[in-house]
This record gives structure tokens, C-alpha cells and sequence, in this order.
């Protein structure tokens, strides 16, 4: 006769139970933390297999005589040297390293599938710092380039970098929990990726007869155009000198515009908000991570008892103390577990006892 476990509660409607059916086998105790699993890291792995076809630059990618899938003319920064090896390591090493990730969050596989979690972990973060140093070579170029964009791209990136580094600090100390607060930390930092192309497509339909412009390069409009010269300098006549050889790296203004019908001023529409967004969602992910860490201190004092007994069977010193915990860091009282907790309160009963009655016997 089957009955249910004791450390669960009977589910409250056949809804949560049939739940329960999904996500207990894979090792999720909580609904909450399934569903939540299920939209950022679904999200992350959705996003990375929808993006698998870019690796064909040229084909898909880059492809003008289809519906590309970057923004108008900045592929023109991608047809060769610096920028097309930037972005063939960034999607490189990203896409599968995004999706791998997502890997690493399932229960099942980091209690049953140990050595998977270990070499795929370590895959993972091969992956990520050969996406990131495409990040860093195509910087300068994407959605538009600017300082603020750039500035935000790198922001992102060594927060993400270092993270990552942090947890794998952690891992080597044994100290469980801090790798799992700088592992969700770093993927979190990751997906803001996601949210700054919601939020700026947001914002490009808000502004876009707001009078925004944008400088673009009369090369990237003459690209944009298919090198239709008549046409670009019908639209930009000061592109002339472009043209004429005069001043090759000629710029000129173009006005941002989601709702029009030519290409360049949809790019600018997009580039004229991509930094605002960008910085927005990075804050958005970096204080959301932190809220959940804060709000699941039950998971984390478990993952430190355990880090405890590793640590005493390795032999370690001040064992549950390692890494990057706040007892080595800051001013925090040492950290015990339960047991070892209630014997040192229990030593110092006596000697509090003692004080006691000897203020008693010299207030009398």
C-alpha cells in the first residue's frame, strides 16, 4: 500500500498532483522552482535552439536575398577579418553553451549523473569564455556600437566572466552553496540578453516618432541598400562624397524610425534605444538573482551542512568556512551546524551560570 512520503504534503487538487508527476521525476521538490526553471531556463534553451541556423554566416545569418536576421547593415561589419571571427566565436561558443547550462540546473543530473555534471560543466565554461571574447570583438560594431552599448556589453560580460570563476572558486573550496548563489548569479547575468530584445522592441515602437537619429557610416547605407547608389543618395545626398572617393568613411544622420518603410531608419529606430534596454534588463537580472537567492535560505543552509561533511572528510580546517563565505569576508559570527551549535552553547552554559551569581554576591 502506497502512501505518501513523509517529507511532502498531499497535493491540494489533482492539478499539483498530476504536477508532481512531471516534475518529481527529474528532481524538483518544489512547484515553484519548477516553474521557474521552466521560464528561465526554458527561455534560455528556447532561445539558443532557435539561433542553431546562424551558424551558417553567409547562408542564414548574413544572407541578403533572404529575411536576414540581424539588424540592416550590421552585417556589413561581418563579412570578413575581425568582426567575422568575433561573431562566429560568440555564436560559437554561446548558443551550445547556453543550452548546456540550462543542463547543469536539472536535480536529476547533479545527484545521478555526477561526472556528466562535472564534464559538462567544464565544457560549459570553455564555451562561455570563447563566446565572451567574441562578445568583446564584436562590440564595438553591434546594435549600433555606441559607447553606452559597448559599455553595457562589457559590463554584462565581466559580471558574467566572473561569476562564473567565482563559483568555480567555490566548487574547489567545496563549498556548495556559494557555487550554486554565483552559478544562478552568473546565468541569470547571461539571460539578460533575452529581456534587453524584449524591452527594446518595447521601446522602439514607444519612441518611434519621437524624433531620434542616429549616425550611421555611408558604406553600412550604401550595403543596406544593396549598393543601390541612386537610391542611397536620393534618401542621403551628402553620401556623395562617399561615392566619389572623397571621404571613404563618410557618416551622415538618419532618422530612427520602427514604422518606416526603408531599412536604415528601422536600424536606427532599434539603435536608438538598444543601450537604454540593455542596461534595464541587466539591472532587472542582476537584482531578480539576488531576491530569489534571498528568499531561499532553507536550500542554501542545506547545501552548507553538506558542504560541512565534505569539507570535515577532506580533512579542511574551520570546515563550512571555505570559499567566499561571509564568515571569512565580513564580520559574521563562525558558522556550526546544528549539532556542533547546540554543544557550543551547552559549553558555555556553566560559565554564564557562574557569572551570574557572582554579580549576585557582590550586588549583595
Amino acid at each position: 500500500m502506497s502512501r505518501t512520503p513523509p517529507h511532502s504534503t498531499p497535493p491540494a487538487n489533482g492539478f499539483i498532483a498530476l504536477a508532481r508527476k512531471l516534475y518529481n521525476p527529474i528532481g524538483f521538490k518544489k512547484g515553484y522552482n519548477f516553474v521557474l526553471f521552466v521560464i528561465t531556463a526554458g527561455g534560455m534553451m528556447g532561445f539558443a535552439l532557435a539561433r542553431m541556423m546562424y551558424f551558417n554566416i553567409d547562408g542564414v545569418f548574413c544572407n541578403p536575398d533572404h529575411k536576414q536576421r540581424t539588424l540592416p547593415g550590421e552585417c556589413y561589419f561581418y563579412q570578413s577579418g575581425t568582426g567575422r571571427a568575433g561573431i562566429i566565436m560568440h555564436l560559437t561558443g554561446m548558443l551550445p553553451g547556453g543550452f548546456l547550462a540550462c543542463l547543469q540546473f536539472v536535480p536529476v543530473i547533479r545527484h545521478k549523473a555526477i561526472l556528466f555534471h562535472r564534464l559538462n560543466g567544464y565544457l560549459v565554461l570553455l564555451l562561455s569564455i570563447v563566446g565572451i571574447i567574441g562578445v568583446f570583438m564584436i562590440a564595438r560594431r553591434t546594435f549600433g556600437g555606441g559607447v553606452s552599448m559597448q559599455t553595457v556589453m562589457g559590463t554584462g560580460s565581466i559580471m558574467f566572466l566572473s561569476a562564473l570563476g567565482l563559483s568555480i572558486y567555490n566548487i574547489k573550496k567545496l563549498q556548495i552553496e556559494q557555487h550554486r548563489a554565483w552559478m544562478l548569479r552568473a546565468w541569470v547575468y547571461a539571460g539578460f540578453i533575452i529581456t534587453m530584445r524584449i524591452i527594446s522592441f518595447l521601446a522602439v515602437m514607444i519612441t518611434a516618432d519621437s524624433g531620434y537619429y542616429q549616425v550611421k557610416q555611408c558604406a553600412v547605407l550604401d550595403f543596406i541598400f544593396k549598393h543601390n547608389q541612386t537610391r542611397v543618395l536620393d534618401l542621403y545626398s551628402d553620401c556623395g562624397g562617399y561615392y566619389s572617393g572623397e571621404n571613404p568613411g563618410l557618416n551622415v544622420i538618419v532618422h530612427g524610425n520602427y514604422h518606416a518603410h526603408q531599412p536604415a531608419e528601422i536600424a536606427a529606430g532599434f539603435t536608438s534605444v538598444f543601450d537604454a534596454g540593455s542596461w534595464l534588463a541587466l539591472a532587472i537580472h542582476a537584482i531578480l538573482v539576488e531576491l530569489y537567492l534571498h528568499l531561499t535560505p532553507a536550500e542554501a543552509e542545506r547545501l552548507r551542512r553538506i558542504s560541512y561533511q565534505r569539507q570535515l572528510e577532506a580533512g579542511m580546517k574551520n570546515a563550512g568556512n571555505a570559499g567566499l563565505t561571509v564568515q571569512r569576508l565580513g564580520d559574521a559570527e563562525p558558522w556550526l551546524p546544528p549539532v556542533e551549535l547546540q554543544r557550543a552553547e551547552h559549553s558555555r552554559t556553566p560559565s554564564l551560570d557562574e557569572d551570574m551569581r557572582e554579580k549576585r554576591v557582590s550586588a549583595a
